[in-house]
């Protein structure tokens, strides 16, 4: 998959020459709902014979619309990197992928100035997005008025919503469910297990006193943090993946008012690792943090997780 960077004006010259069935969306977490729409597309591109691009954003259009993502507190968290997005959307079979700067340039364009630039110059033959995909300043054209907007230059597919439970597949509620710790269910959302990336960092080393010994890891910026608790995962150190447990939580046995740390105890692994990027799948959730009295009572508590975590493993 070929990946084009596109900063508005952007030169037309980076731009292949041949038609394309075009998928469009801000696509964070590539989940459920985001997958039938690059399908459909990628289906429609098969039987035309030609390729499939897809176009998203190098981050949330609120960043140009919404002034209180600019303090901290409300800074934006995202289910997927635009690398994450890429690898997923590969794995899709889409075979060029647009990442748009969204600035206040691009957002000032009309709707029928976003279709020249971004729709037609990008040569699409065929448009495809989810039924409530907008466009222009402040969202003001959407998926139904675009075949007028159209006027005859390329045809538009409306993918309708897809339900889960009942329930619209969506980001927010994807991040909402991590956030709480209900990893179960917002995998069941994403259709893969929610991956993270970060840094293996020093920490307190108490695991190695309890037989439990951890890599603390400080994940890239603006991902979604999990909620508190304990969980079922797969580290990925180099090109291998290991299995583990991991504790998202302020060690409340330890003291008081500590920070939140993500710690993973790696399953039958030995090596210090330090300054290793790893990427870490989330699986289950075991519990939620507890406080014990002694050392003794956490230990005990930490051979039912890793029995627990072995078991999980047998399953899948």
């Amino acid at each position: 998959m070929k990946t084009i960077y596109l900063h508005y004006p952007y030169d037309k010259t980076i731009i292949p020459e041949d038609k394309v069935v075009l998928a469009l969306g801000f696509f964070d977490g590539v989940h459920r709902g985001h997958q039938s729409v690059i399908r459909t597309a990628k289906d429609i591109a098969n039987q035309k014979q030609i390729k499939l691009a897809a176009m998203t954003f190098n981050h949330h259009p609120s960043v140009v619309f919404d002034q209180r993502t600019n303090s901290p507190e409300n800074s934006l968290s995202y289910i997927t990197s635009v690398v994450r997005k890429a690898k997923l959307m590969e794995d899709l079979g889409v075979n060029i992928l647009y990442v748009a700067d969204f600035t206040s340039s691009f957002a000032n364009q009309s709707a029928n100035q976003f279709i020249d630039n971004y729709i037609v110059g990008l040569n699409a033959e065929i448009v495809v997005a989810g039924f409530d995909y907008t466009f222009g300043p402040i969202d003001k054209a959407n998926m139904d008025i675009l075949p007028t907007l159209s006027r005859g230059r390329f045809d538009v597919v409306k993918v309708k919503k897809l339900k889960v439970d009942g329930e619209k597949a969506s980001s927010s509620r994807i991040r909402s469910l991590i956030a709480i710790g209900n990893i179960d269910e917002a995998n069941v959302l994403l259709g893969y297990p929610f991956e993270t990336h970060g840094i293996v960092v020093h920490g307190e080393a108490r695991g190695r006193t309890l037989g439990y010994p951890t890599a603390n890891i400080i994940s890239s910026e603006n991902q979604v943090v999990l909620g508190i608790g304990i969980y079922v995962v797969e580290i990925k150190i180099g090109s291998e993946w290991y299995q583990g447990m991991a504790s998202v939580g302020k060690n409340v046995t330890f003291g008081k008012n500590r920070k939140v740390t993500t710690e993973i105890n790696i399953l039958d692994f030995k090596r210090e690792i330090y300054g290793e990027e790893v990427d870490i799948k989330w699986y289950n959730r075991i519990r939620g943090e507890e406080m014990f009295t002694s050392a003794e009572e956490l230990v005990n508590q930490l051979q039912k997780d890793e029995v627990a975590t072995r078991s999980f493993f047998k399953k899948i």
